[in-house]
């Protein structure tokens, strides 16, 4: 990591992420390591991530096993938590059961999503699936383009007024099968930087939250210019998914992971393989 230059930083434009990195990407954070950042729908994120486009990115926990040959997991700045998973929605005259939906057609927000595997896990089988970015699936289900949507992010506090109705809770779903916090998203950084820079991105990743929760009106004003939901669905999505586990992901989150790696092991293409920093 040459002090020279600025490093590669990407995340998606929602509150959680843009609150986190807001002091980084504004460099209000001193002696922190320079950035250029680029902010992208998640799904886009985890296929960046294939190909080694950033130096430090936010992808879904699912892809973590397919990059990690290229990057190793921050203990700092990623999306895991109680409560705060997927949801599966339908229009109130759908079926109402999870197990109705194994043959349905329903929109995800991305095949590499965690939101996705949850699904794959919990239906043991899907039918037909189309990808969607997360802030159209409510209104295609509305539509009555598929049965079923699977909703990530902000569309958890919204998908009520596109006149849909919940499914299956896949928070609940993983909480009830395991009794750990789920791991949605992970902050990864290239593998080949040393222990002592690992060590500076994690600082620079800290301090940026605590300027965050010090500063909150100033960083609220960047958070608003990536999303056009109104200030208390931004407040709910920060304190659902800006935790204790985004300070560090500690001994109960790495558990979580590595859980969540080793039941994908069985679906196809997934290996079990994860490199925290």
């Amino acid at each position: 990591m040459s002090e020279s230059r600025s490093l590669t930083l990407a995340y998606s434009p929602c509150p959680n992420d843009t609150y986190i990195f807001a002091a980084l990407a504004n460099r209000w954070v001193p002696d922190a390591p320079t950035f250029d950042v680029t902010l992208a729908d998640v799904e886009a994120l985890n296929n960046e991530a294939l190909r080694g486009t950033y130096d430090v990115t936010k992808v879904s926990y699912a892809v973590v096993p397919s990059v990690t040959q290229r990057y190793k997991v921050l203990r700092s700045g990623g999306a895991l938590g109680h409560n705060c998973g997927p949801l599966l929605v339908a229009r109130p005259e759908s079926r109402r059961a999870l197990e109705d939906f194994r043959n349905a057609k329903i929109v995800v927000p991305g095949r590499r999503t965690t939101a996705f595997l949850l699904l794959q896990m919990a239906l043991g089988q899907t039918g037909p699936i189309e990808e969607m970015r997360f802030d159209r699936i409510a209104a295609a289900v509305h539509n009555g383009h598929a049965d079923a949507g699977l909703i990530i992010h902000e569309a958890r506090f919204t998908y009520r007024e596109t006149g849909l109705v919940e499914v299956a809770d896949l928070g609940e779903w993983w909480a009830g099968q395991t009794g750990l916090p789920l791991p949605l998203g992970a902050i990864i950084a290239r593998g080949d930087f040393s222990a002592v820079e690992t060590e500076r991105l994690e600082q620079a990743i800290r301090a940026s939250l605590h300027f965050a929760r010090q500063y909150e009106d100033r960083v609220l004003a960047y958070v608003r210019r990536s999303t056009n939901e109104s200030d208390d669905v931004i407040r709910k999505h920060i304190a659902l998914y800006v935790n204790e586990f985004s300070e560090d992901i500690g001994a109960q989150g790495e558990a979580a992971v590595r859980k969540l790696l080793s039941r994908a092991r069985t679906l196809e293409n997934i290996e079990s393989e994860v490199r925290f920093a």
